[in-house]
């Protein structure tokens, strides 16, 4: 699961967009999980938390502003956490890690999603409106995504489709644009 949002902006007239900052994808490890389970967790063995800090700024340059646009994934280790105790084998951690890595990955693909249609758009005068509206929309497609992943995989209990889910995720990130696929 994946919480989202912290906005910042700076006033400008918007034509030209860039981005400054975006990490490269990665697999998690038992050491991005420094949490405490919760006490009621309904059986869940694992938690991933990840947000999107989504910033932007203008320059001026000639007649036009230069939108830089920041769009961080953050995976907050010490609000993740994994319930060692009902954790019993290597086995299940792995297993448990590929559910969680999934959660990550959905992170990921709006990460790369807000970057790519950022670009591509032109705006207006109007640009505070338009970005967000733009930010609020994909957000809302990955947060139904993160439930329908845990719906659907039962927590990762329903292997069959925790394997279908896997292999979506694959094809996503192997089909990911060449531009984004390097941020």
């Amino acid at each position: 699961m994946f919480k989202l949002l912290r906005a910042g902006f700076t006033i400008a007239l918007l034509f030209i967009t860039s981005v400054l900052f975006a990490q490269p994808y990665r697999q998690l490890t038992v050491n991005d999980f420094l949490g405490s389970p919760k006490i009621n967790n309904r059986g869940v063995v694992g938690y991933t938390n990840c947000t999107i800090d989504f910033s932007f700024q203008a320059s001026h340059r000639g007649n036009d502003y230069l939108v830089h646009f920041n769009v961080r994934l953050n995976m907050n280790a010490d609000r993740s956490w994994l319930d060692r105790s009902r954790i019993t084998s290597p086995e299940l951690l792995a297993e448990v890690l590929k559910h969680e890595q999934g959660h990550y990955n959905i992170a990921y693909l709006e990460q790369q999603e807000v970057i790519r249609k950022m670009a591509q758009t032109r705006f207006t005068a109007n640009y505070k409106n338009e970005a967000m509206a733009i930010f609020n929309r994909i957000d809302a497609k990955y947060k139904q995504l993160n439930i329908d992943y845990d719906e659907d995989t039962e927590h990762m209990g329903n292997r069959q489709q925790q394997h279908s889910w896997d292999i979506y995720f694959t094809k996503r990130l192997d089909t990911m644009p060449a531009s984004n696929a390097s941020l």
